[in-house]
């Protein structure tokens, strides 16, 4: 659960984006489609986008160019994800 400042303006598309992609990378690690290296990384995009949304945040007003480059951002961490996901590296099951 995310709790927010009252002045703090909501993303809530970027919220959820965030859920899915940790939901993606989740699946990724459980189904062998990830390596440990691939994972780490995505999970530390998705730090830097949660950082950098913070950073948005702060002065309680996001504007539309903000917003925009957190989801250019997001777009940039989904296709490398999907990449990862389907290239033809896996992690070896033991």
């Amino acid at each position: 659960m995310v709790v927010m400042h009252a002045n703090a303006q909501s993303t809530p598309r970027v919220d959820q984006r965030e859920h899915n992609q940790h939901a993606r990378i989740r699946q990724g690690v459980a189904s062998g489609e990830l390596t440990r290296r691939e994972a780490a990384h995505a999970v530390h995009d998705q730090r830097h986008i949660r950082r950098a949304e913070r950073r948005v945040k702060a002065d309680g007003h996001v504007t539309r160019r903000e917003r925009a480059r957190l989801h250019h951002q997001q777009n940039h961490a989904s296709r490398e994800l999907r990449r990862n996901k389907h290239d033809v590296q896996s992690r070896a099951a033991f």
